[in-house]
């Protein structure tokens, strides 16, 4: 007997040795792969080819990052680059006048974009295509976001085979309600909030919308729609009327109808396809046709040096959170970037580009104060990229301009705090909780009972005092009466074409359009002059390597591929965090698909 659990002992020792020793082989096996990745150089270019810009084969980002990673979480070494924005649109630009391009192919589909990114990306096609120089679309099967790039072309042509669906249907949203199923397993979810807009937290507390939360989607909805559905419908010589009815009676579902509709130039297999690309890039057959992928011109046409004179981006991407994190938009290293920005003195404008939709009040105050203290330095000039929405407002109103593209997302000026109790969840589990405590409220915060009136009377003065606050910034900030702010406040969410009427935004326009401007006024009125640094700087293969081992991995779920697949993850989100803590966050997120 003893002999065997000997045995047993030393193979479960001998078992742990091997799989942290199988564990320390992976590492460093990841390890110089992700340092392989990221110190490639640039891809060479042919001497003349066809810019290819397949949207699958890369991501459109804020920032660029050199190689895509590997995915850690899944073990893949598989990777897709990340291209910024501005280094997708600055490429263009130089292709436009590189006499090795000749024309540009592009694949529109599977795009990991957002809307703003693409309505961005568009006009720089459009700019390429008035240079002189062809843009040709090829379609598989055409949808929302697919099209809309689409119309950017001289030509589109359509792959004529059947039996792709065909998602070019218009734009909605689906809210989810989870009050009576929280009631089933008595969970109590306590919603304190400003701003009869403010929909965060409602899925949790009702069975279905408000009216003035369904009233703001259905207004967004169509603002957005009409945003894509104007410029498709234009590229094409149709009428707005025209197009959506087209859409409304579902007269797209075989290839032929596109090509009837005339929004489609061409139906074509793929040797057709290859031969209308040879035929236009003058060589014979497919052998001597060069693609030139996208990402590596990006790489190899767009090097950011340092200049004496400097226009900084900072990047203000991701949710608002507290700490010193590298991953979306940490306080306090934010805080710290911010000050780096200040202190250099070759930096003479700058522009804070927002892509977030709010998050942490304490953290997006830091970054508030942080800002205004640069702001009496240097002209800070914002560019509202897909969000810039509740905290990502908080941060940026202050600037002395505000551009926003048509279809972002703003606004949200309200704040929220939510606080679940599980008392009649303990009932059930025959689970009994007594608690002794040294004041009259000191477990206010332990979840497991409702809070009396004194306690939500505390809670909503909190939140009032800043919301308040809140309002009065932007008063301050957009050089407006707190009337004025309130009444298109209270956690409405506008687009911006709408926002634009109401005061929240100054101007329509890019991220490139901010960068000019803000270095007009300091007298930089040429890009020769200045040089374009962005902060804080993308994370190194290093640096995302350690971040993605540092992510726990989802758990699967039953719920996995449904539309009820978030569900998991809103009920999880109510037993984390600090219970005390006051939000300014967008509740919903818009994709194109």
């Amino acid at each position: 007997m003893k002999m065997n659990f000997w045995k047993t002992v030393l193979a479960v020792i001998c078992g742990y040795v091997i799989l942290q020793l199988l564990g320390l082989v992976l590492f460093f096996m990841f390890l110089g792969s992700a340092l392989a990745v990221g110190g490639g150089k640039s891809a060479a270019l042919p001497r003349q080819g066809v810019l290819y810009m397949n949207l699958a084969d890369f991501k459109l980002g804020e920032q660029s990052q050199e190689q895509g990673m590997p995915d850690f979480a899944s073990m893949s070494m598989e990777s897709v680059p990340t291209v910024g924005l501005l280094d997708a649109i600055d490429a263009l630009k130089a292709a436009e006048a590189d006499p090795r391009v000749q024309y540009l192919v592009l694949k529109p589909e599977g795009a990991t974009a957002g809307m703003s990114d693409l309505e961005e990306l568009r006009k720089a096609l459009l700019s390429f295509r008035a240079s002189g120089k062809a843009v040709v679309a090829c379609l598989e099967a055409p949808g929302n976001g697919s099209y809309y790039l689409a119309t950017a072309a001289d030509k589109i042509y359509l792959n004529s085979y059947h039996g792709s669906s065909y998602q070019l249907i218009g734009l909605s949203s689906q809210l989810m309600f989870l009050k009576d199923i929280l009631d089933k397993l008595g969970v109590n979810v306590q919603l304190i909030r400003h701003g009869k807009y403010k929909s965060a937290g409602e899925m949790f507390v009702r069975s279905s919308s408000s009216p003035e939360n369904r009233q703001q989607n259905q207004v967004l909805i169509n603002s957005a729609w009409k945003a894509l559905s104007a410029p498709m419908a234009e590229a094409r010589g149709l009428s707005e009327d025209a197009f959506n009815a087209l859409i409304d009676n579902l007269a797209l579902n075989m290839p032929e109808d596109f090509l009837n509709a005339g929004l489609v130039d061409e139906l074509v297999d793929h040797e057709s396809l290859v031969q209308k690309l040879c035929t236009l890039a003058q060589v014979q057959d497919a052998d001597e046709l060069k693609l030139i992928p996208f990402a590596d011109y990006v790489s190899a046409k767009v090097i950011r040096f340092p200049a004496r004179s400097n226009v900084a981006v900072i990047y203000a991407d991701g949710e608002i959170v507290e700490g010193d994190g590298v991953e979306n938009i940490a306080g306090d290293r934010f805080v710290k970037e911010i000050d780096k920005v200040r202190k250099d003195s070759s930096v003479k404008a700058v522009v804070l580009r927002v892509n977030s939709p709010g998050g942490s009040v304490s953290a997006s105050s830091k970054i508030r104060t942080a800002l205004d203290l640069l702001e009496k330095d240097k002209p800070v000039v914002a560019s509202f990229g897909n969000y810039a929405a509740s905290g990502g407002y908080w941060i940026s109103n202050g600037c002395c301009k505000i551009y926003a593209d048509a279809t972002t997302i703003t606004g949200s000026i309200g704040v929220f705090s939510m606080i679940p109790e599980f008392s009649k969840v303990s009932k059930k589990l025959g689970v009994g909780i007594e608690t002794v405590g040294s004041n009259k409220h000191s477990d206010m915060y332990s979840l497991m009972r409702p809070f009396d009136k004194a306690e939500l009377d505390y809670m909503q003065a909190s939140v009032e005092d800043i919301y308040d606050m809140f309002v009065n910034l932007v008063a301050e900030g957009r050089g407006i009466s707190p009337a004025q702010v309130d009444a298109i406040a209270q956690g409405r969410v506008w687009l911006g074409s709408d926002a634009i009427g109401i005061g929240l935004v100054d101007e329509i326009g890019t991220l490139t359009d901010a960068i000019a401007y803000a270095a007009g006024l300091v007298g930089l009125n040429t890009p020769d002059e200045y040089g374009v640094v962005g902060y804080p700087a993308p994370l190194s293969p290093l640096e995302e390597m350690l971040a993605a081992f540092g992510q726990k991995p989802e758990e699967p779920s039953i719920l996995s591929g449904t539309p009820f697949a978030g569900m998991g993850k809103a009920v999880s989100a109510l037993q984390s965090g600090d219970p005390a803590r006051i939000y300014a966050r967008l509740p919903y997120a818009y994709e194109i698909k």
